[in-house]
């Protein structure tokens, strides 16, 4: 645990200056455990390259990827990789191949993900990958590859290192996030009252500006006026978007 908690001041980034440095320590600090390459993404939605504090490409030019595999220019890799889309079930590290989703605990989601012509579509023959979930519903992911084109079993390792890996990567993603300016997605303050909750959890159930007005005893002017406050405390161009945001800062859960 000593050396844990010293990999971990080494790791996290503490503002913008520091970037490159943690990033090479992650990389330094995840190679004594084996040699992994690793591929590091702070939002899959958007897949985009993380970079230092000079703008330059962490992948290439601090993990190691190369013009032959250059996955993070990929616009689509989000919805063909099998990795990501089983980053958006499983919150803890799990290790992957050709031949199934592996975890220390059942998740029946990650049964249905399709993992034909995995190689192509996932951009590596086999990966230990620790998804990272923060505010607002932005998912992170790192997973580490091993360099061992013939290495696709990656079991002993996963027992080994998978918690240990998981404490790392998401020390990284999120202290990147916290110094990245262009992770600031939703406005910081945005306190909305509890009549403008429940005019937004009704909608996000699909009821009308009537249906709710007669739901809550109101007159539809009224409702309207509680929506549209809640888009402005939002930031948001319209109903959907204001429902959206809401259930990201967790004032609507996907439960309603």
């Amino acid at each position: 645990m000593k050396n844990i908690s010293a990999n971990l001041e080494l790791i996290r980034i503490e503002n913008a200056d520091s970037i490159r440095r943690a990033a090479e320590a992650f990389r330094n600090v995840s190679r004594a455990l084996y040699p992994f390459r690793i591929a590091v993404c702070h939002n899959i939605a958007l897949n985009p390259a993380m970079v230092d504090e000079n703008g330059v490409n962490l992948s290439s030019e601090v993990f190691g990827w190369d013009g032959k595999n250059d996955w993070w220019k990929s616009s689509n890799l989000a919805l063909i990789s099998p990795i990501p889309m089983a980053c958006r079930y499983e919150s803890e590290p799990f290790w992957i191949n050709a031949n199934g989703i592996n975890t220390r605990y059942p998740n029946h989601y990650l049964g249905t993900i399709d993992l034909s012509k995995f190689k192509d579509r996932a951009r590596t023959h086999a990966a230990i990958v620790v998804p990272v979930h923060m505010p607002f519903g932005q998912i992170g992911a790192v997973s580490f590859n091993p360099e061992d084109p013939d290495k696709s079993d990656l079991s002993a390792e996963y027992e080994a290192f998978g918690d240990e890996l998981g404490i790392y990567a998401r020390a990284f993603i999120r202290s990147y996030v916290h110094v990245d300016p262009r992770a600031q997605l939703l406005p910081g303050k945005a306190k909305l009252s509890k009549r403008e909750v429940e005019c937004l959890r009704w909608a996000a159930l699909g009821k009308t500006d009537v249906e709710i007005s007669l739901i809550i005893g109101r007159s539809r002017a009224t409702v309207r006026f509680h929506i549209h406050n809640a888009s402005v405390k939002l930031d948001a161009v319209n109903r959907s978007a204001a429902v959206f945001k809401a259930t990201q800062l967790g004032y609507i859960s996907n439960y309603n």
